[in-house]
């Protein structure tokens, strides 16, 4: 399974864009990847006013890698996600996911945030057109900050009855 997910991205890919040291393991990227890890959506550059936001959340820790941020703005007549901005600390992979993740919950006037609950991990590298094996848990990544976020949404509105319980979402690659 993993030599036919790596022929599906060497198809979609430029020549090798990484190569393990170590493993010798090839990493492929999509062009996709590439360009939203070298043209970001939606990147929150400056230091926000956080009242002007109506939610946000954080997962990861900077002292173990990976760490990420969401601020969210929502129509509150409709519940529709008006903006997403993200900030990270992370490799390509973490970079471009939630990008992508950002496009996709704020395209089209913005996803009602209880279809944007529905987006999963697996959404998130479709569109990309993949990750390489080691770099699936970056999807995860957006996935838990946007379900953080979207919690204190939720606390901040008083709707405590729809606060999400933390849990695993499981990943399956193919």
């Amino acid at each position: 399974m993993e030599q036919k997910n790596n022929q599906a991205r060497q198809a979609n890919a430029a020549p090798i864009d990484v190569v393990n040291q170590y493993t010798g393991e090839k990493w492929y990227y999509s062009d996709i990847v590439k360009d939203h890890f070298f043209n970001p959506r939606n990147l929150m550059l400056e230091d926000p006013d956080e009242a002007q936001y109506s939610a946000t959340g954080m997962v990861g820790s900077p002292a173990c890698g990976d760490m990420l941020k969401m601020w969210m703005k929502v129509d509150p007549a409709t519940e529709r996600i008006t903006e997403l901005k993200w900030r990270t600390f992370g490799c390509a992979s973490a970079i471009a996911a939630t990008s992508m993740f950002s496009v996709m919950v704020t395209e089209n006037g913005g996803m009602a945030i209880a279809g944007a609950l529905k987006v999963r991990p697996q959404d998130i590298m479709m569109r990309l057109g993949g990750l390489p094996n080691r770099k699936i848990h970056c999807s995860v990544l957006a996935d838990k900050s946007f379900r953080k976020t979207v919690n204190d949404y939720f606390h901040r509105t008083g709707q405590h009855e729809r606060v999400i319980v933390e849990g695993a979402r499981v990943v399956d690659p193919r």
